[in-house]
């Protein structure tokens, strides 16, 4: 056994306070011990150490001089146990490393700008990681630390992740103004023949995410371009004559007609979720209380 695994915190603690009352019974009683069990933790330390630390004298111990040369050692690593387990207040001003965020390209657009806006304003020293969003590699990311935080959508996410609710967020069918169907008033069965543009960022395919909901209908969609992500939807919309169902806040600004439909895909939520390893972080904590969440 190593002189390592022969000590423990308490020996310390008993030869600091040897060193301080330089008497058995007074640093017994300071801390709550019996003399017996200093005595026993003091010869303890005399073999670890291999010096007889303590010198009897009439009314208590006189330290040698290799006790009084570890003893300032000693405090400081009693100090830096203390602080170890003294609770840590969390700064933002201060607080210095790296945080990832994963995030899909619609919440790239949408949640991350005024995100990110916040956390560089009130933690400049915080750097920011922002990723792609990979729906296969996320769990393994999470665990191994590589991703904070994802900001994505319910079906995204494994269903052992905490999660909270942002907003609720819903599809709206967009056009150019330059398409043959802008000036029409179609319905559902002519949206579900008309050219049709998708965003598949999670898996690139030609399944959309409210095909589910033409299906209730009998109607299958005429899908003829899969993009990798949102943003890229409305410049193909503008050289194409072709629809395309998008969240309502992605296509805030840009110049698209609202095709008006009887009925509407119901609505979906955007949601940030964490591996629950971080659930008593600080720092995550307080990165969460940053994000715009809906007052229900």
């Amino acid at each position: 056994m190593s002189k390592l695994d022969r000590l423990d915190i308490k020996q310390l603690r008993i030869f600091q306070a040897l060193i301080m009352e330089k008497n058995a019974s007074k640093a017994a009683s300071q801390l709550g011990l019996t003399q017996q069990a200093v005595s026993e933790q003091l010869k303890k330390l005399r073999d670890v150490f291999d010096d007889r630390l303590f010198l009897r004298k009439t009314n208590g111990f006189i330290p040698t001089p290799f006790a009084e040369q570890i003893a300032i050692e000693i405090d400081k690593v009693l100090n830096d146990f203390n602080a170890l387990l003294s609770p840590k207040v969390f700064d933002p001003k201060t607080v210095t490393g790296t945080f990832v965020i994963a995030a899909t390209d619609y919440a790239q657009q949408v949640v991350l700008p005024d995100l990110i806006s916040k956390l560089r304003k009130e933690s400049p020293n915080l750097k920011l990681i922002v990723r792609d969003f990979e729906i296969d590699k996320l769990n393994e990311l999470m665990e191994n630390g590589k991703v904070n935080l994802a900001i994505a959508f319910p079906d995204y996410i494994p269903d052992s992740y905490p999660i909270i609710k942002l907003f609720e967020e819903h599809h709206i069918c967009v056009a150019s103004p330059h398409s043959s169907i802008s000036q029409t008033n179609p319905s559902l069965t002519e949206i579900a023949n008309y050219p049709s543009i998708i965003a598949s960022p999670s898996r690139p395919n030609f399944k959309g995410s409210i095909d589910d909901w033409f299906k209730r209908f009998g109607l299958k969609r005429n899908i003829v371009v899969s993009a990798p992500c949102f943003s890229i939807v409305p410049m193909y919309l503008e050289t194409t004559d072709s629809i395309a169902f998008l969240p309502s806040k992605a296509i805030e600004g840009l110049d698209l007609i609202k095709i008006k439909l009887d009925q509407s895909p119901e609505p979906f939520d955007v949601i940030a979720a964490w591996h629950p390893r971080y659930n008593d972080d600080a720092l995550h904590k307080w990165v969460i209380s940053k994000l715009e969440i809906e007052k229900l």
